[in-house]
């Protein structure tokens, strides 16, 4: 399992108006690079993002589910990305001094992904989820800067 952390400049509220976006979703995870419908119960249990990954024109359409909702602390999503598998992924936020700290786990649950051994998929997870997490705080406290102006 993969575990990134970074400290937010926004509140906790904030990140989750993000998350309850599913037309942002590829602008913040990398490697999806289009949105093609979102469920209207999103982002309740159980509804779906429908998004593609890759690049054009060897793009994979898959589907992101919401296995837990809990605003403003907990985000548990499964992305399914056939053939190469489904992980869960778990952000959590707690709020720290003026913003707040975000933590995703991430992790292969099915396929081909699940039978790589852990340090080999861990550091590819990693440094992807660095990034994750950097768009992820650009476009909530980006929401903060749009807010005080």
């Amino acid at each position: 399992m993969s575990t990134n952390h970074r400290l937010f400049r926004c509140s906790p509220e904030q990140v989750f108006e993000v998350l309850a976006d599913g037309w942002l979703f590829p602008v913040w995870v990398v490697g999806a690079s289009r949105m093609r419908a979102v469920d209207e119960a999103w982002p309740a249990e159980g509804s779906e993002l429908h998004h593609s990954f890759g690049v054009w024109p060897a793009l994979i359409d898959d589907s992101t589910t919401v296995l837990e909702w809990d605003p403003p602390r907990r985000m548990v999503i499964k992305p399914a990305g056939w053939p190469i598998g489904e992980a869960k992924v778990t952000l959590q936020v707690k709020p720290r001094g003026d913003g707040c700290v975000v933590r995703i786990d991430e992790r292969a649950v099915a396929g081909p992904g699940a039978l790589v051994p852990g340090p080999l998929l861990d550091v590819p997870l990693h440094l992807r989820n660095i990034e994750t997490l950097r768009r992820l705080a650009y476009i909530a406290e980006g929401r903060v800067d749009r807010n005080d102006g």
